[in-house]
C-alpha cells in the first residue's frame, strides 16, 4: 500500500495565485520599478562582441540603470528572444520596466559614430582613428587591408588598400567589424569613381592603380587644392621626359615614420618607394588621396614645369630650367633665413 502524498489534494487558494500573478506581472511590466536613481536623463552602456547576457545584465548594474539583476534575468528566463542584443554603445533612458529595457536594447539601432578621414593620411593613421573612435582594435584593421580574400572581393590588385581608402566625414556603427569599414571606404571611392573618371584614366595610359599612386603623391605635397593641377603636370612632364619623379613624400614613407624634415643620407634608402632612386611610380599609393588630387591628375595644368620648391610662405615656386629652379631654392633659403625658420 502505497504512502498517502503529502501535498495531495493541497488547493492553492485563488488570491494567492492572482497575488503572485500581478505581483509578477508588476515586476515584468511596472515602469521604474527596478530603475536606479538618477540624475541623469540617459546612461551610456557599452556591449562588446561576445558579451553573454549575464554579463550585459551585470554591466546594466554597473551603469546604475537597475538595482538588481535577478528581475531582469527573470524577465529573459520568461521572454528569452530578448537575450539577442547586438553589439554597440547605447544611451539608456531611466525609469523603464525591465521589459521595456531588455525590449529597448534588443530592438534599438546602435548609436552611430561620425568619424572624419582627412585626405592624405596612410591607412595606418586611418586604423588609428578607427580604433579610437569604433569597437576595432587598429592591428585587425591593418590585418585586413592586408586580406587577400578582402582585396580580391574588391577588385584591388596589390598587396593592401593604402590608396583606396577613400577620405570623407561617415557614420558608422560602433561595433563594425574591420572589414565592413574598410569596404564601405572602397565604395565610396568606386562611387567617386565614375565611369568618365575611369575612361579619363585610360586615355591618359594610366591604370585605376597607378592613377591613386600619382594622385596620392600630389596629395602629400601640397594641401592646397589650386596648387595640386600644377603640380601634378610636374610630375606628368617629368614622366614624359623619363626623369625620375624625385618625391620627398616617398621616402618618407619609404622610412615608415611620421613626415619631418629630410636629410641627404635619407634619399639613399634602399626601397622600391624611393623616386630618387627608383624609375618610374612607386609600387603603389603612399597614402589616400582626396577628390582633388585625383581630379589633377586626371585634368592637369598645361606647363613646362619640372621643377618645384617651397616658397617657405606657403605654396609652392615653380620652374622649367634647373637654373630657375636654382633661384628658386635660393629665395626658399633666403626666406628661411630671414624668418629663423
Amino acid at each position: 500500500m502505497s504512502r498517502p502524498n503529502a501535498l495531495a489534494g493541497l488547493r492553492i487558494p485563488a488570491a494567492l495565485v492572482a497575488v503572485f500573478l500581478v505581483f509578477s506581472l508588476l515586476l515584468l511590466f511596472l515602469p521604474g520599478i527596478n530603475s536606479a536613481p538618477s540624475d541623469r536623463r540617459r546612461s551610456p552602456i557599452t556591449v562588446h562582441r561576445g558579451d553573454g547576457f549575464s554579463e550585459i545584465v551585470g554591466r546594466l548594474l554597473d551603469a546604475g540603470v537597475i538595482r538588481s539583476r535577478w528581475p531582469v534575468l527573470l524577465t529573459g528566463a520568461v521572454f528569452p528572444d530578448l537575450h539577442k542584443i547586438k553589439p554597440g554603445r547605447y544611451l539608456l533612458p531611466h525609469g523603464l520596466s525591465n521589459y521595456q529595457l531588455l525590449h529597448y536594447l534588443h530592438t534599438h539601432p546602435q548609436d552611430e559614430v561620425r568619424i572624419m578621414i582627412p585626405n592624405g593620411i596612410e591607412q595606418r593613421k586611418i586604423a588609428e582613428i578607427i580604433a579610437e573612435n569604433l569597437d576595432i582594435d587598429s592591428a585587425a584593421f591593418m590585418k585586413a587591408s592586408g586580406s587577400r580574400e578582402l582585396l580580391a572581393s574588391l577588385q584591388i590588385g596589390a598587396a593592401s588598400t593604402e590608396g583606396y581608402l577613400f577620405p570623407g566625414t561617415y557614420n558608422f556603427a560602433w561595433s563594425s567589424r574591420p572589414e565592413e569599414v574598410i569596404r564601405f571606404l572602397v565604395g565610396q571611392f568606386r562611387k567617386f569613381y565614375s565611369d568618365s573618371l575611369r575612361d579619363k584614366t585610360i586615355a591618359k595610359g594610366f591604370s585605376e592603380h597607378q592613377l591613386l599612386t600619382l594622385a596620392s603623391i600630389v596629395e602629400a605635397e601640397t594641401p592646397e587644392d589650386h596648387e595640386k593641377p600644377i603640380i601634378a603636370s610636374v610630375y606628368l612632364n617629368r614622366m614624359r621626359k623619363n626623369m625620375k619623379l624625385q618625391a620627398d613624400p616617398t621616402v618618407q614613407y619609404a622610412l615608415e615614420g611620421d613626415a619631418r624634415r629630410l636629410f641627404f643620407k635619407d634619399l639613399a634608402v634602399d626601397s622600391p618607394y624611393n623616386t630618387y632612386r627608383q624609375p618610374g611610380l612607386p609600387p603603389g599609393p603612399i597614402c589616400n588621396p582626396g577628390p582633388s588630387s585625383i581630379l589633377a591628375v586626371l585634368h592637369p595644368a598645361e606647363t613646362g614645369y619640372l621643377y618645384f620648391v617651397a616658397t617657405g610662405k606657403g605654396g609652392h615656386f615653380f620652374a622649367s630650367t634647373l637654373a630657375e629652379h636654382d633661384r628658386n631654392i635660393r629665395k626658399y633659403r633666403s626666406v628661411i633665413q630671414e624668418t629663423g625658420r
